[in-house]
């Protein structure tokens, strides 16, 4: 059975008022109201080569800007050798597989007519190994990126836990997530230098409106801690400041994979927002199990604690196995969980092919073949079925984009007498909107603030009468 979503007269316009940062005291910049994360490799072939590139991603903006989006985070797109680009060879030129830096230039002018910011992934804890700065430090003790990398002795021949044998010498290097990533050396200021001119490039000459800045809470090692060092917490501390010196309208999203209590240790002063893993564990728990669970709960510690605009739901992203594929290809719930993504606090982003049901595991490698049903879940033939999975977001997109109390108003939990009912009102000054999904198998009548009854496995958005 399809979730039904009953929408009631959800209207109004109105522009965020947050809070700004403390280190910042002009307004808030302006923050994406809906974002979507971009594997530019597997989106769209322009060319015929097998491999999605910058031009097909410039044709396909019409499509992006009717999902309702006004932002796109696109995965890594400098220079790499691998197929996933994390990591990098030359932070200042564009993957080749991908075009040329023009390309990515006419991209962005594309996306900024179509009224949409660009945030591009910037790898700061690491290189790749093929990087020229590693393989000088390599070859020569005395090399001036020798002090980039971390470096230690061999312990009879052998190295220790996520440090990796040299093939030039006697010595280890230090590579949290495998040889082929070496981390940069934070304890040199001269590596974040260069890292903000790094991102300087990528703000002045090839426009980009902000970053998403991958595994932050790594930057710094401190003995054997190797997560949510004090050193960590002062490097993205500077970085965000820079950021906010040099373009006070960018946006700065860290990944930071941990729990919550942690997660807004990383506030107020550092970078602009974090994504909610929290938030996405609990939400598809919800739908998977049929229980609110702890969802409301960590969505409103996220919220007492920080503006929306400052933190990121989403269902799952490219380290994760997809929505439909991780609730047992079933569609119902993938409509619930659409539902309450687009209809809660803090910024949603959205994988692409979530909106069409895409399965799979992670990651999207180029080599995978053709999931079964690909001829079937598919954007022609999604576009064309008023009752998709596509036109149900495109739905939900344009109702929060027309909503200001789905965008910027707070979140008051609707208690009931069935944990299979997850209900809240979204509200601001001018509206207010009540959201009930049923996660269950059996009909259940809500009795306040309205009386509705809602059927097993379908979620409703009713506007509440405003009291003069």
């Amino acid at each position: 059975m399809h979730s039904l979503i009953l929408l009631l007269q959800v209207a109004g316009v109105g522009a965020q008022h947050a809070a700004p940062l403390p280190s910042h005291p002009a307004p808030p910049p302006p923050h994406p109201t809906a974002c979507y994360e971009i594997f530019v490799r597997s989106f769209y072939d322009s060319n015929g080569d097998g491999i999605g590139d910058l031009r097909g991603l410039t044709q396909k903006l019409d499509y992006i800007s009717g999902l309702g989006v006004d932002c796109v985070w696109l995965m890594p797109v400098a220079a790499s050798p691998s197929y996933h680009g994390y990591d990098v060879t030359d932070y200042y030129k564009v993957e080749p597989d991908y075009g040329t830096n023009d390309d990515f230039q006419a991209f962005v002018g594309a996306a900024h007519r179509h009224k949409i910011r660009v945030l591009v992934d910037l790898v700061l804890n690491h290189s790749s190994s093929e990087h020229p700065w590693f393989q000088e430090a390599l070859r020569d003790t005395a090399a001036p990126h020798r002090s980039w990398y971390r470096w230690a002795p061999t312990q009879n021949g052998a190295c220790a836990n996520n440090w990796h044998k040299s093939p030039i010498r006697d010595e280890c290097y230090f590579g949290l997530f495998w040889s082929g990533m070496p981390d940069l050396n934070y304890e040199n200021p001269a590596v974040l230098d260069e890292m903000k001119r790094v991102a300087r490039f990528w703000l002045d000459s090839m426009h980009v409106d902000g970053f998403r800045l991958d595994a932050v809470r790594h930057l710094v090692e401190a003995g054997s801690e190797v997560s949510n060092t004090p050193g960590t917490h002062a490097v993205l501390r500077d970085f965000g400041q820079y950021i906010r010196s040099i373009a006070p309208q960018a946006y700065t999203i860290g990944e930071v994979w941990d729990n919550t209590d942690v997660i807004l240790t990383y506030y107020p002063d550092q970078l602009d927002a974090y994504f909610a893993f929290p938030i996405s564990e609990a939400l598809l728990e919800a739908v998977r199990t049929g229980k609110a669970g702890g969802l409301l709960p960590t969505v409103e510690q996220f919220q007492r604690a920080e503006p929306a605009w400052r933190w990121a739901p989403f269902q799952r992203n490219h380290d994760q196995t997809r929505t439909v594929t991780a609730l047992g290809n079933d569609t119902a719930g993938a409509r619930l969980a659409a539902t309450i993504l687009l209809t809660l606090p803090g910024v949603p982003f959205i994988y692409y092919g979530e909106e069409i049901g895409m399965t799979g595991d992670k990651p999207d490698e180029p080599w995978e073949a053709a999931q079964a049903d690909s001829l079937t879940t598919n954007v022609a033939r999604e576009s064309r079925a008023s009752g998709s999975l596509l036109s149900f977001y495109r739905r939900l997109l344009r109702e929060r984009l027309k909503s200001s109390a789905l965008r910027n108003g707070e979140l008051v939990p609707v208690p009931t007498d069935n944990d299979a009912i997850l209900a809240y009102i979204r509200r601001d000054s001018t509206e207010a909107v009540l959201v009930a999904a049923n996660l269950g198998k059996t009909p259940y009548t809500l009795r306040g603030p309205l009386v509705r009854r809602l059927a097993p496995r379908h979620a409703y958005l009713f506007s509440i009468p405003q009291r003069p």
